[in-house]
Order: C-alpha cells, then structure tokens, then sequence
C-alpha cells in the first residue's frame, strides 16, 4: 500500500503526519511506505508528564540548542524530535544512539503533542535566526532548506491537529492497526531484554487507546468524525481482537513464536521463556484487550453520529486542509482542479499504449478494461499460494542483478519478500543492520497471477522503495536527511523505477507483464481524478469506485480492489496523488538532464545526483538537479 511510510513509510508518515494524526509516526515515520495493495487493514503507559527525562520540552531545546554548528544543530534537534516517537526510534534500531533507556510506546496525548508542535516551531525558528543560509556551502544549504521546509510544514501542519481520522479500517492511518503491526512485525524480540520491553510495552496499550479516544472526542468536538462506512468496516477487526481470548490474539502469537526461538546460550532458558509467556498473556488480558474493548464502544457511538458522506470538503475548514495536504504529500505548489486535469491527460495516454498492446494480443477492441484485464487474468500463468513468497523473491533476485546497468551504487542491506496481514508495502532495514530490508506481500493465501507481481515487486523493492530508501540511510549526510521522508518525492521514485524497469527492457517479450506495468500507470492517474473528485468536486463513493474501475480495469475481487482503494483515499486525503506528481517531476529533470547535457548525459550519474542526496521535497531535488547540470556542463 502505497504506502505505507518510512523514515518515513509508509509508513509509511512524516513528523508532520504523526502530529496531523496522533498516531505514532514523528520523526521519521512508523517507517512503513504506504503500499499499494489497497491500504485496509486485514488484522482482525505513561503519559507525556511521566517523560521528562528522555523527552525535552521546546524551552529546554532551544536553550540546548544556542550556540551549536549548524552540523550539531541538525544532528541534536532531531535526535530530541526523534525521540517524541520512542516507537519509531526503536524500530530503526537507534535506542543506544539515541539513549533511550525506558521501554515506552509513543505518548498520543494532546498535551504532548502539542508540545511536539511547540518544539518544532523552536528549532525552525532558531534555524533561521542563528544561520544565515547565504554563507552556507553548497551540502549545508540543501540540507538546510529540506529541515526548514520539513519543520514548517509540520508546524503549518497544528491548525488541523483535529482534521484527520486516527482510527478507521485503513492500516497506516490507524492507531489500533499501526500499534498491532509494531508488536508483532516491527518489534524486536532477539534476547531477553527484548523481550521484557515487549512485555512491558503490552502494559502501556490501555493508556495510549485512551489517548486515542481522547483524540477522537476532540476531533469530533470540532466536527470530524469519519465517513460511517469507514467506521463500520474498522469495527469487526476491532470486535475481533476485543472478543479475543489472551493467547489466540497476534500479540501472544507472535511473541510465542519468537520467545520459543530464543536461546538458552542467550540466558532465556525454559523457565525463564515460561514466565514471560505468562506475563505476556496477563497483560494482553488485562490492558490490550480492553483496550481495544473501549475502542470498539467509542467506534459503536461513533457510527451514531458519523456523516454518510465522503469528502474532506464537508468538514469545517476542509477545503483547505485538503489544499494543505496536496502539498504535504506531493510536496509542490498544485491546485486540485490543475491535479485533476492532469490525471485525465495521462489516463488517456496511458489508455492509448494499453489499446496498442491489447491489439497485438489480438483482444477484442470493443470490450471494457475490465473485461479486457479479466482476460489477461485468465491467460496469465497462475502461481500457487505456497509459490507466491518464492516468486516474489525469485523477481527480486533477478532484478537485484539487473541493477548494475542503471545504477553505480547499491544499498548493502538486502531486501526480502514476507508473508504478511498487510499487502504490498514495504518496511525500511533497522539502521544497525538488524534486520533486512521487507517487502510486505500479503499472506499468500491464494493463487495469484503472475502477470501483475513483477511492477509491484520493482516498486516496493528494486528499483524502487528498498534501492532509494536504503541507499539513502547508507550515504554519508546528516540524520535527519538519512530518516526524513518525502511522499512526492518517495512514493514519485517507487513509480519511476516501474517505469524504468520498462525502458530498460525488464518486460521485453512478456506483453502481458507489459500489461500489468500499464495497469499500475493507469491506477496512479487515475488516484489523482478520484482524490479530487472526492474531496473537492462532490463525487459519491459509488460514483468513485465506478470511475477508478473503468478507467484502471480492477474489479471487485482484485488485489487491487476498487472499493478498498476509495477507501483509503476516503480517510487519506491527498496522499494518493503524490505517486504521479513525484514521477512526472522525475521524469521532467531526467529530461531536462538530458536535452542540456547532450552527450554528456550518463543515466547511472544523474540517479546518482536523485538517489544519494536523500529524500527531499521535489522543488529543492529540482535545484539539486539544475546544479548539477551547470556543473556538469561546465562553461
């Protein structure tokens, strides 16, 4: 799913998307890159007063901040943002580096977000009073201009603290789903202090639902509360873990699971592996399951009160919290009506190509998409569930070794394909190399057909999400551009390396392969017509699910479900339309590259120029971009 986020990454989300949603994303994100297969989840403490010694309030940042380098300035205001979200700090594996000590879960109360908001104001403000960007060298402004831009965009980010949904059926932007997926994929259990701090963190679920409820109340105090639909999908996997006996919930499963592999070299013998089974069901008893039995009562109510509708526009200020999410999430300067006529242009281009490959197939030129990629369907090889990781995998090998032939550097850590609750997203490697590079491709429960795996594998992996990500944490530059992620800029560069691994032949003598790649075009395009109609121009859910069916070929039933896919753009506003801007923007400075270099254009060196400066907004990459050619070209 398209996310997700990621240091971000989707997911997976921003600093600015935990403080937009309470969830538990600063500072770099829960990390998961929103994914592309349909983004609905699938999966049936102290407080921020209590913080004070690990987590800094805005005054004793700036006070901690006056008088630094610019390079200690980036390298300590961010560690002290970091650590606003212990969560993600131990899923990149930086609790040494970064001290924390406690085994916490992500404060969501609004008392400590709000001062999350305050902190970030201090360190943009203190950013542009203590450095004069003029007398920067060149490394020193860019990164200078990506953390203004990130800070204040988290900061403009406060006037619509109550304006998202935190608790629905969509995976990323749910509190409940992105809490079950930390436990149980993202926490580490390698020894027995781990494990402890599993334990530990089990206890604190109960606080930081009740922090979430609290939220909810806020938010619908100022008049949001979800379409009903959204919520009434969320509440049989809410109900499910509510009704849920200890030990037949994911969060005992798991921990079993990884508990019961633990060595006895490692000092976690059986009596020891016994007791913390023991305390893992009792706080799974007495602090997760009514956890999520209280969110499921404020869920019914709010069913009760919730509008029929969908639309951002319905809600106070929504139009123009939607006009804050585009370039929140595209990172450029677009309106929704110049975002919508773009995505119609590229449907028919895109349309065009499809119609000159089914010709050659010899399809009927009269039949709907649909029907028309049912066929395909049909007469692609099938793979059999027990094959689908090892397929995934095995196209993953294969385009790892394709690499070198557009690429001069290469990440070190690896990237593999899982069997997960979530489909098709993607989980950055820990940054002390604890765990690989994943690739979440669903439980593989069913036959799949193999003329759509290969574009998804290329986005989520190599080419795409794994190859940038990872290269980027590798590359020698402050922190915080390493952790920061971009979704323009991000999920733009998942989209290119689809399209680049067509031009560099990956899909020559597979026309139906081809197909898949043009449908994941379509689908993207068409994001972008249906995140507007939406959200701007009036459309109903019905009218969007037909529209994004027709256009893309998906039907109900598919891996990309329509109805799952207005779903998610229901609740995640904006975000869907950062995948076409991003590429298109990519494609236009690869353009631009080559038509004033001429002969002197190299494809290996201007993905070097994209890749190892790290995520960033695409109006800064552009600047990068133009430097580069005028070095390049030299006088």
């Amino acid at each position: 799913m398209t996310g997700r986020l990621k240091r971000t990454a989707g997911a997976t989300l921003m600093l600015a998307a935990m403080l937009l949603s309470l969830v538990a994303v600063a500072a770099g994100g829960c990390r998961r890159i929103s994914g592309e297969g349909g983004g609905i989840g699938q999966a049936g403490g102290p407080s921020g007063a209590g913080r004070a010694n690990t987590h800094s309030t805005a005054e004793a940042l700036a006070a901690k901040l006056q008088g630094l380098s610019l390079s200690d300035f980036f390298e300590v205001s961010w560690r002290e943002l970091s650590l606003r979200d212990p969560e993600s700090v131990l899923t990149n594996g930086l609790s040494g580096v970064y001290g924390l000590k406690d085994a916490e879960l992500t404060d969501l109360s609004d008392q400590y977000v709000r001062e999350t908001y305050r902190m970030c104001a201090a360190v943009l403000d203190l950013l542009r009073r203590n450095y004069d960007r003029a007398k920067l060298g060149a490394k020193d402004q860019v990164s200078y201009d990506v953390y203004e831009w990130y800070l204040d965009d988290a900061v403009r980010g406060q006037e619509f603290m109550y304006s998202d949904f935190p608790a629905t059926v969509v995976d990323v932007t749910s509190v409940h789903l992105m809490t079950l997926h930390f436990f149980t994929d993202l926490h580490p259990v390698a020894n027995q202090r781990d494990a402890r701090d599993y334990v530990t963190r089990l206890r604190q679920v109960r606080t930081k639902f009740d922090q979430l409820i609290e939220g909810l109340k806020l938010r619908e105090k100022a008049g949001v509360v979800p379409p009903r639909f959204a919520i009434q999908w969320a509440l049989p996997g809410v109900d499910s873990l509510a009704r849920a006996g200890a030990t037949s919930t994911p969060f005992y499963t798991v921990f079993e699971t990884k508990v019961n592999a633990l060595s006895e070299a490692g000092g976690v013998g059986p009596a020891e592996k016994v007791e913390l089974l023991k305390d893992a069901r009792l706080a799974i008893d007495r602090f997760v399951i009514p956890a999520y039995r209280s969110l499921e009562q404020y869920l019914q109510h709010q069913v009760t009160v919730a509008p029929p509708e969908v639309g951002i526009s319905q809600y106070p200020n929504g139009e123009r919290y939607y006009a804050y999410l585009l370039k929140h999430y595209s990172t450029i300067d677009m309106g929704a009506d110049d975002i919508y006529r773009l995505g119609t242009e590229q449907l028919d281009r895109i349309h065009t190509e499809m119609r000159a490959v089914f010709d050659r197939l010899g399809y009927p030129k009269g039949d709907s998409l649909v029907k028309l990629f049912d066929r395909v369907a049909k007469d692609s090889p099938r793979v059999a569930a027990a094959k689908v990781i090892d397929t995934y995998n095995d196209i993953i090998s294969a385009a790892v070794k394709r690499l070198p032939t557009a690429f001069d550097h290469l990440p070190r850590a690896r990237v593999v394909a899982v069997k997960s609750p979530i489909m098709g997203a993607y989980d950055p490697p820990s940054l002390d190399g604890s765990r690989p590079g994943v690739f979440l491709a669903g439980m593989a429960n069913k036959d799949e057909a193999l003329f759509a795996m290969p574009t998804l594998a290329y986005h989520e992996t190599v080419p795409g999400h794994h190859l940038q990500i990872a290269l980027a944490a590798e590359s020698q530059l402050p922190a915080f551009r390493n952790m920061a992620s971009f979704q323009g800029y991000t999920e733009g560069w998942a989209l290119y390396a689809e399209q680049l691994a067509w031009e560099l032949g990956w899909y020559k003598g597979d026309l139906l392969g081809e197909l898949g790649y043009l449908q994941a075009q379509a689908f993207r395009a068409a994001r972008l017509v249906t995140d507007v109609g939406i959200h701007i121009k009036g459309w109903s859910f019905d009218e969007a699910v037909r529209f994004f069916s027709e256009q893309t070929g998906y039907a109900t039933g598919d891996l990309i479900d329509p109805t799952q896919q207005i779903t998610r753009y229901s609740v995640w506003p904006g975000q869907a339309v950062a995948y076409e801007l991003g590429m298109l923007k990519l494609l236009e400075l690869r353009q631009k590259a080559r038509d004033q270099l001429g002969a002197k254009f190299d494809l290996k060196e201007f993905h070097d120029v994209v890749l190892t400066n790290g995520s960033m907004p695409l109006g800064i990459l552009e600047r990068v971009v133009d430097d580069y050619i005028r070095v390049k070209r030299g006088p």
